[in-house]
């Protein structure tokens, strides 16, 4: 297969040098800077270090040319950046299939991806979702790793995750996107949680209990959103949150960590030189559940943490302190 990779960040480059082994792949960035690095040092060494690009992955200048050689696009854009990556689908001489690789909620809006890519898609168009548990350096170096192609349309989702499959990378489809997408945006939120717990010193059993209890979270605005139970127990809900919350190469969990020591968000996000989505998603998140009638004391306690200069140490009290009462799963 033609693919076009839209997005030179760690994880559209990291999928790209994977698909590139089995597949024809353009990859183009925005940024024409960017794109000159690239090309002389045939790596990405702003996003993704240490990672030779193969000979047959191929780099592109024009979106235009990436996007007319292809029989799909892979969206590698933040959240940030995905409407303006439709947009450019969209406008592109032909219909193309697309799927896209971010995880959160516009800002602004509390739209999930789906949403935003039906406002800018034509009608029809097949679009879908590539989520689970899985780094882009690990993905690019050839890790073995699984996860979940998502699309409401059933065939398609079969259909994208037999042809993207590699050796090293097993690909499950879904035809449950609401609980994909829910399950990617809101794990973010959970890990800069368990980040700070770590930070703190809290050992882990309080990890434990952080992820536990965040599933259960991220499970009832899931199920309240349409979304469906087995998601939640599969790699794009528990195998996704587990790793972004213990896994080093994890930046939502970075922040947390680096919270946790009582540096500021501005300088941790200058520092961290990558997009952390659950800062970004977390005040929409809430939003959604607040709106859903859903209780989400985790993350209302991480985004009092980000945006109300709530000490890490006193949101733990707080979580701490709240009422017993019988566990129920969700």
């Amino acid at each position: 297969m033609k693919i076009a990779v839209l997005g030179a960040g760690a994880w559209g480059t990291g999928l790209a040098v994977a698909l590139a082994q089995h597949h024809a792949v353009s990859l183009w960035t925005r940024d024409p800077g960017h794109f000159r690095d690239m090309t002389v040092a045939r790596s990405n060494q702003r996003y993704l270090p240490g990672i030779a690009f193969p000979p047959q992955l191929m780099l592109q200048e024009q979106v235009h040319e990436a996007l007319q050689a292809c029989d799909f696009a892979v969206l590698g854009a933040s959240m940030a950046g995905l409407r303006p990556s439709l947009r450019l689908v969209a406008a592109a001489a032909r219909p193309l299939p697309v799927i896209w690789l971010c995880k959160g909620l516009e800002a602004g809006t509390a739209r999930l991806p789906p949403e935003v890519a039906a406002e800018e898609l034509p009608a029809g168009a097949p679009r879908g979702m590539l989520s689970g548990p899985s780094f882009a350096q690990e993905v690019a170096r050839g890790v073995p790793a699984a996860v979940t192609l998502a699309a409401d349309d059933a065939a398609f989702a079969t259909r994208m995750a037999r042809e993207l499959r590699t050796q090293r990378l097993r690909i499950y489809s879904s035809s449950d996107l609401t609980g994909v997408e829910v399950g990617g945006a809101a794990k973010n939120v959970i890990a800069i949680a368990a980040g700070i717990s770590d930070g703190l010193g809290f050992g882990e059993s309080a990890r434990a209990a952080l992820v536990t209890r965040g599933l259960a979270e991220i499970t009832r605005l899931g199920l309240k959103l349409g979304g469906r139970l087995e998601t939640f127990m599969g790699l794009a809900g528990v195998g996704d949150l587990i790793l972004t919350c213990t896994g080093n190469l994890s930046r939502n969990r970075q922040v947390g960590l680096r919270m946790a020591g009582g540096k500021p968000l501005e300088q941790v996000l200058g520092e961290l030189g990558h997009v952390a989505e659950g800062v970004h998603s977390a005040r929409e998140v809430q939003r959604l559940a607040e709106t859903s009638g859903v209780e989400m004391p985790i993350t209302e306690a991480v985004c009092r943490m980000l945006y109300e200069a709530l000490h890490p140490a006193q949101a733990v009290e707080l979580l701490l302190s709240r009422e017993p009462r019988h566990e129920h799963p969700l």
